[in-house]
């Protein structure tokens, strides 16, 4: 947490108005008018509380439940999600993931001291945390504005696709939308953490179920998919529970 707040460029005043989608594609624009109110302040930290199931291996691999705080700054861009996973009564998994200065580290620990498993950062899984980033921003929608550094493409008339550069690092996704003017999917070959390496492998997440929190319209349940040669793995099912905006904007203020 102290790395990611040290990080975090944070006290941005500039607030939501139609002007910041001007020249976007029409699908962006539509969406983006729809879940951000005009005068929405730019976010620039989040908190995001979760709960839901995942499989730790393959498709035969059983559900097991999480609980979930992940905390997010948009400039620059990064996230420390700290998961505890119960796998039986009284036996448990702690899982932390941190994209922090263009830097990806992953760990998992069993009752959050004795680890089991890590991964230090590399090209692969910094583009991997990234394209997360990405993909997760339906949650804090005022990071897929121009304004917070996002490119967008025209697709089709119901996609487009966004990139995010940090640094050497960038990441790009396509995003479906529906007629409600809502993201559905956003997808990508993305690094894939295989045996010691990693390998780029078919991957999507899905959004549904709308609703109006601190203002702004976010998915508060997902679902994250592995399309795998041998079929896909259905990796992650979850719900946000609670979610604030700009909690940590005392911890560190500098306009930008």
């Amino acid at each position: 947490m102290d790395e990611l707040r040290q990080s975090a460029n944070s006290g941005f005043e500039a607030a939501f108005t139609d002007d910041d989608v001007e020249g976007v594609p029409g699908p962006v624009r539509e969406y983006l008018t729809n879940v951000l109110p005009q005068g929405q302040p730019y976010v620039d930290l989040v908190r995001l509380e979760q709960t839901g199931k995942l499989r730790l291996g393959d498709a035969s691999s059983p559900w097991k439940p999480f609980t979930a705080t992940q905390h997010v700054t948009v400039d620059p861009p990064g996230f420390y999600w700290d998961a505890s996973i119960r796998l039986a009564p009284l036996l448990s998994l702690r899982v932390r993931d941190l994209f922090c200065d263009r830097e990806g580290t992953a760990s998992v620990s069993l009752f959050g001291v004795i680890p089991l498993d890590s991964a230090t950062s590399s090209p692969e899984l910094e583009e991997a945390e990234l394209m997360r980033y990405l993909a997760e921003a339906v949650w804090y929608p005022t990071a897929l504005l121009p304004a917070a550094g996002i490119e967008w493409e025209s697709i089709d008339d119901s996609t487009a696709k966004a990139t995010v550069e940090d640094g050497d690092v960038s990441a790009s996704l396509p995003f479906s939308f529906n007629e409600d003017d809502e993201v559905t999917r956003d997808y990508a070959d993305r690094y894939r953490r295989v045996d010691d390496g990693y390998e780029l492998m078919p991957w999507s997440g899905y959004w549904r179920n709308y609703e109006t929190q601190n203002g702004v319209t976010v998915p508060t349940e997902g679902e994250v998919v592995w399309h795998l040669p041998d079929g896909d793995v259905h990796a992650w099912q979850g719900r946000v529970t609670d979610i604030q905006y700009d909690e940590l904007r005392s911890c560190r203020g500098r306009n930008r």
